[in-house]
This record gives C-alpha cells, sequence and structure tokens, in this order.
C-alpha cells in the first residue's frame, strides 16, 4: 500500500546515502608506525564477519577478528593494544551516529 505525497525509498540509494555519510563501507585507521589497515564497517558487515566478532572470548580474539590474521601482526608490530581496537571501534560508532542523524532522502 503507497502511502499519498509520499515517496518511496530505494534501498540502493538508502545505502549508499549511508556509505557516503560515513564516509564508505570500510574503516581505515593509521597505526604508529605508518601502517594504513581496514577492516568493514559496522554497518556493512556480513554475517560471517559479525559471527566471528561476535563470537572472539577476549579482546585479543576480538582485534584479530576485526583485523584478521596479517593486519593484526602489523598491527601489533606498531605497538598498539588490544583494547586499542575497542577504542577505535568506539570512535567510529560514535562518529557514526553524529553522522546518519540526518536521514536518508526518499526518492
Amino acid at each position: 500500500m503507497s502511502k499519498p505525497n509520499r515517496a518511496r525509498y530505494r534501498l540502493s540509494e538508502v545505502r549508499q546515502q549511508f556509505t557516503d555519510a560515513v564516509g564508505g563501507a570500510d574503516v581505515e585507521f593509521e597505526t604508529d608506525a605508518g601502517d594504513i589497515l581496514a577492516f568493514p564497517h559496522p554497518l556493512f558487515t556480513d554475517a560471517e564477519w559479525d559471527a566471528r566478532v561476535d563470537g572472539a572470548a577476549t579482546a585479543h580474539d576480538k582485534a584479530v577478528a576485526i583485523l584478521g590474521e596479517e593486519q593484526y601482526e602489523k598491527y601489533q608490530a606498531a605497538g598498539h593494544s588490544d583494547n586499542d581496537i575497542a577504542l577505535l571501534m568506539m570512535a567510529v560508532q560514535q562518529d557514526m551516529q553524529g553522522q546518519i542523524k540526518k536521514r536518508p532522502t526518499r526518492s
């Protein structure tokens, strides 16, 4: 049932608006050693990534689940603690909340 005087949302447009609002489908960050690492933005993760991260029991396991083994080695070699990933995720969440307060437009 359509609503009078209202356009419909187009899912592809909504997704693109949110992707643009949060700066992309991936979160990039720089280690103190200058390495650029990335992981999927929490809005755009798949079920496998979610299960791996949600199933992690420790801060170490969670950091590895978020970054993957190869990136985690670079991250750790740069001297970062596993808890720094938790801080980064909190920063991403706060930024996301600030950016998506504006509702996507309807077509």
